[in-house]
């Protein structure tokens, strides 16, 4: 057995985000353009001796650009839950020290959690030699977050359903964004409440996606992107209006808004241009902003 396991898990991006109304059980369907970025959370796992308890520690990384107090009950944390719901999965303990150094944000709709609780998954199927297809990891995934499934095998992909339904693009196209991060944090379900009052009759746009990963340039790409929680997540947090409003200014581009939120990004023509309009919107808006470029995984994709 391996002793110990280093993984890594990056954020992602909704570049198109359709949402419709909620379904008889409360949750809301969705079609989604993600992509991972090289905006990376670490993963460190090592086995115990059998009977051990194990052991979980979650911290910032060195160099974080926006920390916030990590004071959740520790088995509420989706690593933790992954390696739980693994462990119910094999009927049997799985014990292990975990250490996650993160550098995703909390409640910037970055999907930091899921990618921790997919990365968690990935390391345990690999310390434990058990085997276990990227699907059926995606399976137990699923039940844990509605983006987990997608992170098992992250890339492009388009996700669809409840976040269980994930087909990978196998042509993909480089790509180049800045993230800025707003102090506000946005709660998911307060978003998906607010997008509620004024969209029952909503309808998911999969032909709208299907038109943004048309797009020739990434001009028209960045003009075409759409996501339907941008305004509920605005009216929660009224200044994030005008922070798109700062950044699409300064970049001379719309600046949209990734998940519910709070996060933002800009899609650039290549990495200098990214680097220089993170330097630039850091500067002016005096907000932390970083430049990324898409994250190609080095694991199989998810054969569905």
């Amino acid at each position: 057995m391996n002793q110990v396991i280093h993984e890594t898990a990056p954020a992602k991006l909704n570049l198109a985000l359709s949402v419709g109304p909620p379904r008889s059980d409360g949750l809301h369907p969705i079609c989604s353009w993600m992509v991972t970025v090289s905006l990376l959370d670490e993963l460190e796992v090592r086995p115990l001796l059998d009977g051990s308890l194990s052991r979980y520690a979650i911290f910032w990384h060195e160099d974080a650009r926006k920390r916030t107090n990590i004071d959740w009950p520790i088995r509420s944390d989706l690593a933790v839950r992954a390696h739980l719901a693994l462990q119910k999965h094999v009927g049997r303990e799985l014990p292990v020290q975990m250490k996650i150094a993160k550098r995703i944000p909390i409640g910037g709709g970055l999907g930091g959690g899921s990618s921790d609780a997919a990365a968690m998954l990935r390391a345990v199927n690999s310390l434990y030699e058990l085997d276990l297809s990227n699907e059926k990891l995606a399976t137990i995934g699923s039940s844990i977050g509605s983006d987990v499934a997608f992170f098992i095998a992250g890339g492009s992909a388009n996700v669809s359903g409840i976040g269980e339904i994930v087909h990978q693009h196998q042509e993909r196209r480089q790509l180049h964004a800045v993230i800025v991060f707003p102090q506000q944090l946005c709660d998911t379900a307060a978003v998906y409440r607010q997008f509620d009052e004024g969209n029952s009759t909503a309808e998911i746009r999969a032909e709208a996606i299907e038109k943004c990963r048309g797009s020739d340039s990434m001009q028209v790409l960045s003009e075409s992107l759409f996501n339907d929680l941008a305004e509920p997540a605005q009216k929660l947090e009224p200044v994030l209006r005008e922070h798109i409003r700062e950044s699409s200014t300064l970049a001379e581009r719309p600046a949209h808004i990734t998940g519910s939120g709070s996060s933002l990004f800009i899609i650039c023509d290549d990495a200098l241009h990214a680097e220089a309009l993170a330097e630039t919107l850091e500067k002016q808006m005096t907000l932390p902003a970083v430049a990324v470029t898409m994250y190609e995984p080095v694991h199989e994709p998810i054969a569905r």
